[in-house]
């Protein structure tokens, strides 16, 4: 009997062993399954960081160029390597103080570090997976622009007065400040007002919506007013020296081609105020395209009068082909019931036409009301 108890005894110590070895092993293997699953999560995040896209001038000293010669690219408006690989030989050379010699040098040292060759369609895809895009505030008008406005690219917005135009501005100005996985770019905005619209109040009430600290919002946003369609053009140069040294995600410029209505008058003028204008646009093209920034215009509008008076909508936007041409996505927006607007997607190479309703309030856009 004593023989069967100590043999009882060891046997129960054993199974307990056996028990406590086998949960540190499940443990164990749970914590190594564990650990690349938190790994894969931190690195999705990162993915989700806004990388900058672009190399300062900075990068050419290194690569033999003076630091006066850098200076006076600086002045001519070319701050980032892009800029230069993106500008042609005879725009350098009008640079004050280059020569055609250091122009080729140029030239020949920001081919190594842009890249301007072919690439796959695939290669294409993948780049335009990493695009961000800014929330409009409303959800549907979202669903309309597949995820809401398209950074690296120029959108335009068009329509009668009180459709809902400036207050879309103001909106995207503080929702692009926000986190990429909230709907916005995590960069400040650029704001050139050349009608007399901006409202900085509305901004803090905006804010204060998404649940953002205003004062920090209005920091994140730089102002300037347009007197004259030559200021207008000269801001974009200011703009462009500031988004060298911090991360924006929005130029927004209401409007963009008021002034230039107003400085060129009748058709005697038509022709040059069609060129300062696509000379305009080109520059915002080329700012959205090195500093990954979302570009939104307004647009006036004008009645047809090759419509007929009972057309559902007689008015056309201003600017011809200049700017037709040189937007991305152009949306039409239009009076809907009391505070509910429409927009009509009016061109776009992605987006097929369609509508949706949002709302105006005292806090930006948002969804449309019954």
């Amino acid at each position: 009997r004593l023989t069967l108890a100590i043999i009882r005894t060891s046997f129960a110590v054993f199974c307990k062993i056996l028990h406590s070895a086998v949960q540190e092993s499940i443990s164990a293997t749970m914590m190594e399954v564990e650990q690349p699953y938190v790994e894969e999560q931190g690195e999705a995040v990162e993915e989700m960081e806004v990388t900058v896209g672009y190399q300062t001038l900075d990068c050419l000293a290194e690569h033999g160029i003076a630091a006066n010669d850098l200076q006076k690219l600086q002045d001519a408006g070319y701050h980032t390597v892009e800029s230069i690989a993106h500008a042609t030989t005879r725009k350098l050379s009008e640079v004050k103080g280059i020569s055609e010699a250091k122009v080729t040098k140029l030239k020949d040292i920001v081919k190594s570090m842009v890249a301007m060759d072919f690439k796959t369609a695939a290669d294409a895809l993948e780049d335009r997976k990493s695009l961000v895009t800014l929330t409009t505030g409303s959800v549907e008008l979202d669903k309309l622009l597949e995820g809401g406005i398209e950074t690296g690219s120029i959108t335009e917005v068009f329509g009668e007065f009180r459709t809902g135009k400036t207050q879309l501005c103001h909106t995207l100005c503080v929702t692009c400040q926000m986190s990429v996985t909230e709907g916005g770019a995590e960069g400040k905005a650029i704001y050139i007002d050349t009608e007399g619209t901006f409202r900085p109040k509305r901004l803090e009430e905006i804010a204060e919506r998404f649940g953002m600290d205003p004062a920090v919002a209005l920091e994140n946003v730089a102002y300037a007013r347009a007197h004259n369609s030559e200021h207008q053009m000269e801001l974009l140069k200011m703009a462009a020296a500031i988004m060298s040294q911090d991360r924006y995600a929005l130029i927004v410029v209401d409007s963009a081609t008021a002034l230039f209505r107003t400085d060129y008058t009748g058709r005697g003028e038509l022709s040059e105020r069609q060129m300062q204008l696509g000379q305009f646009l080109r520059q915002l093209t080329r700012l959205a395209e090195e500093f990954g920034v979302a570009v939104f215009l307004t647009n006036q509008v004008v009645a047809n009068p090759d419509g007929m008076s009972f057309a559902k909508d007689s008015t056309k936007p201003i600017g011809g082909n200049i700017i037709a041409h040189a937007c991305t996505t152009r949306l039409r927006l239009r009076k809907g019931r009391g505070e509910n607007r429409i927009c009509t997607i009016f061109d776009s190479p992605t987006l097929p036409e369609a509508d949706a309703q949002f709302a105006v309030s005292s806090k930006g856009v948002c969804d449309a009301t019954e």
